[in-house]
This record gives C-alpha cells, sequence and structure tokens, in this order.
C-alpha cells in the first residue's frame, strides 16, 4: 500500500471520527447503558455504538484488511497478523461514564507490523489529530488540517512528561532522572501520545500494561510527527505480539530525541 493510498484512507475517515464523537457525547447526555466485562473493566453502549461506527466505514475503505477491535472478538485469537487494523473505539472509559473529558476515538493502520496511520479524537476537547506518513502529522483545527511542530513551549530545563498514575514507580523514576523530567501531570486515554506529539508535553514512561488498541494510533501521530517510541531497551515497538500486548514504553517528542 503506498502512501497516496494511506492518506486518502485517512482523509476519508475524518468525518466519520467526528460523526462518531458527536454519537459518544449525545448517548452520554441521553444517560450511558453500563456494563462489566469479563476482564473487571466497563463498557457502554457508547463504545459498542462507536465500533459500529468506526468498523463499518473501514471495512468499506479496505474490505481485504482485518479489524481488531477491543470490544468484539474477531480476529483477536489470529496469530500472523502483519496487515491490519487496530480500533480501540473509546479509550478512558473511564472518563467517558464518569462525565470527564479526556477520552478519544481511536484507529491504526498496522502494514508489515508497523503503525502506518493513526487517528484520534477526543470529542469532548473537539481535538482531531491524525497521520499517514513521516512529517505527516496533523491536528485539525478550526476545520484546517496543522502540521504538528513540537515547538510549543519546550525549555531544555524545564523537562515535563505525562503520566498515567500520579505514583511514580522506581522504574520509571529511573528514566525520568535519566532524561532530566522535573516535572509530570497525570493524563489518561491516548491523548498523551497526542500531547506529546504536539510539543505541550515532552514525553511518557510505562511498563508493560494495557494492550496494542490502544497505542497503535497514538504511536503513528507521534513517530509521524519526528517522535519516538521504543521500550525501556531501546527496542522498536512492532503489532501483532501474542494476545496484542503492549511491552514497556517510553515516549520522546521530537525536541529530546
Amino acid at each position: 500500500m503506498i502512501q497516496s493510498d494511506i492518506k486518502k484512507i485517512v482523509e476519508d475517515l475524518i468525518k466519520t471520527f467526528l460523526d462518531a464523537g458527536k454519537v459518544s457525547l449525545t448517548l452520554r447526555e441521553q444517560g450511558l447503558i453500563k456494563e462489566i466485562k469479563s476482564d473487571n473493566t466497563p463498557v457502554s453502549n457508547g463504545d459498542l455504538e462507536v465500533n459500529k461506527i468506526l468498523t463499518k466505514k473501514i471495512y468499506e475503505l479496505t474490505p481485504n484488511i482485518p479489524i481488531v477491535s477491543e470490544e468484539t472478538s474477531e480476529n483477536k485469537s489470529r496469530s500472523n497478523l502483519e496487515n491490519f487494523w487496530l480500533i480501540d473505539p473509546i479509550d478512558g472509559t473511564y472518563d467517558y461514564i464518569n462525565d470527564l473529558d479526556e477520552f478519544t476515538i481511536n484507529a491504526g493502520l498496522i502494514i508489515k507490523k508497523r503503525p502506518v496511520a493513526g487517528l484520534i479524537y477526543a470529542p469532548a476537547k473537539k481535538r482531531m489529530f491524525y497521520s499517514y506518513g513521516d512529517d505527516f502529522s496533523f491536528e485539525l483545527i478550526n476545520g484546517k488540517s496543522i502540521k504538528l511542530s513540537h515547538s510549543k513551549n519546550f525549555d531544555k530545563n524545564e523537562i515535563k512528561f505525562v503520566s498515567y498514575s500520579n505514583k511514580i514507580k522506581p522504574e520509571i523514576n529511573e528514566i525520568y532522572k535519566k532524561l532530566k523530567v522535573k516535572k509530570f501531570v497525570r493524563m489518561k486515554s491516548s491523548l498523551k501520545f497526542c500531547v506529546v506529539a504536539t510539543g505541550e508535553y515532552d514525553g511518557y514512561v510505562a511498563e508493560p500494561r494495557a494492550s496494542e488498541w490502544d497505542i497503535a494510533a497514538g504511536h503513528a501521530i507521534l513517530k509521524h510527527s519526528g517522535g519516538s517510541i521504543t521500550d525501556f531497551e531501546n527496542k522498536e515497538i512492532l503489532y501483532g505480539k501474542k494476545d496484542f500486548k503492549n511491552p514497556s514504553l517510553i515516549l520522546k517528542s521530537k525536541n529530546i530525541v
């Protein structure tokens, strides 16, 4: 698949993401129907409806590429996937069902086990991000696509990271010291990847946790903005691993790569 094809697919998906975001907010306003899944995590009718909207459009655009979504069992048992979509219809379901605003809608396209495109929309914040290749990573602002530049408020003496917890584990704290991190702010969902890609924050570190659909779209957006993502041993992150589980992660914006 050539870059022009990927670009068209991504651009054709943007309206679907914006529409899905409206649906997610409307359903929340009406009152969500919530359940607890077998892994003890919450899911709502909003998650499932957004999943239907995304998978329907993606299947129309790329009928020959398998889809792996957090909210369905289809293709999750396959161990030989190299080219596939990873979808997390609502990342940050806790925020979503509790009327908070950091939840996101996500899709990442994987080709030869590497992310080649990503779309992330934070409906409550009205922030839409997408990418389709190196140096082609954007935020849609007031209807205009603005290339991500990393230039926002960078201060090499005040390196600031995002974190999924207010309690920093010793192993992560050691990495913070090496990278001279001075501040960190708690942030949920894949929005972490986006604010590192824009340069609003400088990085993010996590031990092995979550799943590939949580990070694929953000990986593409950050990588295509000039940032980097590796594991703690500085190894490349590849996709289609057993049970779609993530390794450790170190994200860096272009400012500190």
